[in-house]
């Protein structure tokens, strides 16, 4: 009685919880987008075996790319950790039952995945270092001649990227505290958004490769505004992407469009929850940044790059990664806004 008559008067619990801050969401993000850069990494492996005819080199660069923005994420939630030198309590146990758990061991496993891809393509990449260390060069060729290994790499990136990506939702969604996290389709939610952005996140890397030979300041002028009709075949890598994106940005505002249904109709705390996305006062951001200019323009830019009236450009993979970023911020804090009705006496 005593814990629950303190906590009524206190702002930052009752009624909003605003404990976690910037970091959290951007953890989200960065695990989300690393996680889809993984799978679509995975399948390419799967797929090519990294046939030495036909390197691609947004594909090389993504592996050493997604271990430097998980780590970002990592650190993000490092400075967000109340006790953080107990951090390495996490690893002297695992709990089936706990998301937290789950999430910690995936991220200890992800790191020798990425870099063991990494490795495969590592004298195209790196062909400096390659020659600098020909002990690493001749692991990753014994690596790469054998397509066992690649395909095992392949799977793992794919299990692992699928396990990733999930979890950042179910991190949200296991708290069922807050309403507007109380939902299975947050997982789902998340793992396809993490899927666009890291389609995203290659979309550009294609553009920064067919730049490499101009200045920064030409390849990013040129890329940005260069709307004209493409040649045939032009850019086929991009043009790729952007149709494999907008598969993945329409089936994920299909489960946010059914998560906000179930939510509005599951109870009154849930009506309440989503009219926070709705009409309520994150309902401009979520509408504008989200679902306006995060999903519906890029879809609708993307499939006119796929069906070749414009020209690949990085403009809506950039719309892509803002509103990935935003829909994570609008969800954390929103959520701890939503809270279930009190009881009475309390």
């Amino acid at each position: 009685m005593t814990e629950l008559f303190t906590l009524k008067h206190n702002p930052l619990v009752d009624p909003a919880m605003h404990i976690w801050a910037w970091q959290i969401p951007v953890y989200l993000f960065l695990g989300g987008l690393v996680a889809g850069l993984m799978i679509l990494s995975g399948y390419h492996i799967i797929r090519d075996r990294y046939d030495t005819d036909r390197p691609h080199g947004h594909y090389v660069t993504a592996p050493m790319l997604s271990v430097a923005l998980l780590s970002l994420g990592m650190l993000a939630l490092f400075f967000d950790l109340e006790h953080k030198i107990e951090v390495w309590r996490l690893y002297m146990t695992f709990e089936v039952t706990s998301p937290m758990s789950w999430g910690s061991w995936i991220l200890l496993l992800v790191y020798p995945v990425l870099i063991a891809s990494a490795l495969l393509n590592f004298q195209e990449a790196q062909p400096r270092l390659a020659a600098r260390y020909p002990t690493v060069a001749g692991v990753a060729e014994a690596m790469r001649s054998r397509p066992g290994v690649a395909s095992l790499i392949g799977f793992a990136n794919i299990a692992l990227g699928a396990g990733l990506g999930i979890y950042t939702g179910i991190l949200l969604s296991s708290l069922a505290a807050r309403p507007l996290w109380s939902s299975a389709l947050l997982g789902p939610l998340f793992l396809f958004s993490g899927l666009s952005t890291g389609a995203a996140t290659l979309h550009m890397l294609t553009h920064i490769e067919k730049g490499e030979d101009n200045s920064y300041g030409d390849f990013l002028v040129a890329s940005m505004v260069g709307w004209i009709r493409p040649k045939h075949g032009e850019h086929e890598g991009a043009v790729k992407l952007a149709h494999a994106d907008n598969g993945f940005l329409t089936i994920e505002l299909s489960i946010l469009m059914l998560f906000l249904i179930n939510l509005s109709g599951s109870s009154a705390a849930g009506h309440d929850a989503a009219a926070l996305l709705l009409t309520g006062p994150y309902a401009a951001v979520f509408w504008v940044f989200v679902v306006g200019s995060g999903l519906v323009i890029p879809l609708i830019l993307q499939g006119l790059q796929a069906a070749n009236r414009i020209r690949p450009t990085m403009i809506p993979a950039l719309l892509v990664l803002v509103g990935g970023l935003v829909l994570r911020f609008v969800l954390v804090y929103a959520g701890q806004a939503s809270h279930w009705p009190r009881i009475a006496g309390f």
